[in-house]
């Protein structure tokens, strides 16, 4: 496998080793360290046990001389060499007695113990590491006098070095096992884990060389709610291209036959102020609208969440201003904490569309309500004018064919492109006022 230092399976790896291998280590020391007090604390308890078997043989005599038996429970203490050192320091006589062990040896024995008191160390010496256990004791001989006794039992550290090593050894050939057979289950678990993310990127190439239109595989929920918005992307994407080609494509179509009209007006002069007139006209309506359907980005789940009320009152503000001969009432009833998930274009261009075109066939009033309903946004604009004479037909490119009002038709009818980019629904009415009213419904993103 590659090293890549960018690759989320290489960081995942090298992120559980180090972890793991700090993890061992640590656990590793502690158990070593553990089992090395363990073996010490046996060690020092079966020295203390040499020393009660040092105290069961004792004995003084009359004179207060220490006397001690020739032959132990502990044969070591009667072999020569044998690891395992002996002595009783009678302080009052400035008498030493040493085990047999001792031949030809001097051992690290501690001869100033207090009464009562054990004393456990480490003896580093010229002949090597001892292990020292010393008592002192008050004891009482033949003629009731209380005699200081000091006991030392000395022990080579060569047997609990060797049985140390042995446990480290065993102890690291067995972690050391464990680790490489956990790393290469993790190995196979992160495979086993990023597969998704290998799938969705291989379709992705698929959908980048046209081999499929969007992401179709199954994926665990961690991934299904990127690939589910991927998809969205594409479809939107795939939806706004349609709709630029379209767009392109009516344009052109729509404007054949306003340019033969001028090119066959060209033999009329007297009329040819006319026709250019009109077929400018028609040819400003057909751009606007053709614009408006190409410009109209659709719903997205990715965009921002926008307050609506704001929106409306900047439009109501800019058309008072815009029909103030008409002295239009306008009321606007839209929550101030109602926001919606929207481009902020398409708001100013949809609600701006619906409240130009109320207001400008509207004789006094013109209201908008915006309000949730369930998981939808309802908006609904109503004014006092004459209303709609025909429903269907004013959603098409000339809404109302009045000349009077100049550019109206394209406005509702781009509005109405925006609705159906939402996925929802324009419908048209007659206000209570006997107007027009118009009401949209869009659907959660």
């Amino acid at each position: 496998m590659r090293f890549d230092a960018s690759s989320i399976r290489t960081r995942l790896m090298v992120g559980a080793v180090l972890v793991f291998l700090a993890f061992m280590a640590v656990a590793g020391v502690a158990l070593q360290r553990a089992h090395a007090d363990g073996v010490r604390a046996a060690h020092y308890a079966r020295l203390q046990s040499t020393v009660y078997l040092l105290l069961a043989g004792a004995e003084l005599d009359t004179s207060g001389a220490l006397v001690m038996p020739t032959e132990f429970a502990e044969p070591r203490l009667s072999l020569p060499g044998s690891g395992l050192y002996a002595s009783i320091v009678n302080v009052a006589r400035s008498e030493t007695w040493q085990s047999a062990s001792t031949l030809g040896f001097t051992p690290p024995f501690d001869g100033n113990v207090p009464v009562g008191e054990w004393r456990y160390d480490t003896v580093r010496a010229p002949s090597g590491t001892f292990l020292t256990a010393g008592y002192g004791v008050r004891w009482a001989g033949q003629d009731k006098t209380g005699v200081r006794l000091v006991l030392s039992v000395v022990e080579s550290s060569a047997a609990f070095d060797r049985e140390t090593k042995v446990f480290q050894r065993t102890l690291w050939s067995w972690l050391g096992g464990a680790g490489l057979l956990l790393l290469f289950s993790q190995t196979l678990l992160l495979r086993w884990g990023l597969a998704p993310l290998q799938r969705v990127s291989l379709e992705i190439s698929r959908i980048e060389s046209g081999e499929q239109s969007e992401v179709q595989g199954v994926y665990p929920t961690e991934i299904a709610a990127l690939t589910n918005n991927l998809n969205t992307l594409i479809k939107q994407e795939r939806v706004r291209r349609i709709r630029y080609k379209e767009a392109l494509s009516y344009l052109a179509h729509s404007l054949k036959t306003p340019l033969a009209v001028l090119r066959s007006s060209l033999g009329q002069p007297d009329q040819l102020a006319d026709t250019v007139a009109q077929q400018v006209s028609r040819m400003d309506h057909i751009v606007q609208h053709q614009l408006g359907r190409a410009g109209a980005s659709g719903a997205t789940r990715f965009a921002p969440w926008l307050a609506l009320a704001p929106v409306v009152e900047r439009i109501r503000d800019s058309l008072a201003k815009v029909y103030a001969d008409k002295q239009l009432v306008f009321t606007v009833d839209c929550p101030p904490d109602l926001t919606w998930r929207m481009d902020e274009g398409n708001a100013f261009e949809m609600l701006g569309n619906l409240l130009d075109n109320a207001s400008k066939w509207a004789a006094r009033r013109v209201s908008v309500r915006i309000w949730r309903d369930g998981d939808a946004l309802r908006i609904s604009v109503q004014d006092d004018g004459p209303g709609f004479t025909d429903t269907q037909a004013v959603l098409q490119l000339h809404v109302r064919m009045d000349e009077k009002v100049p550019g109206h038709g394209v406005g509702l009818a781009v509005v109405n492109d925006l609705v159906a980019s939402h996925e929802g629904t324009l419908t048209l009415g007659a206000s209570a006022w006997g107007g027009a009213q118009v009401n949209i419904a869009l659907p959660a993103t």
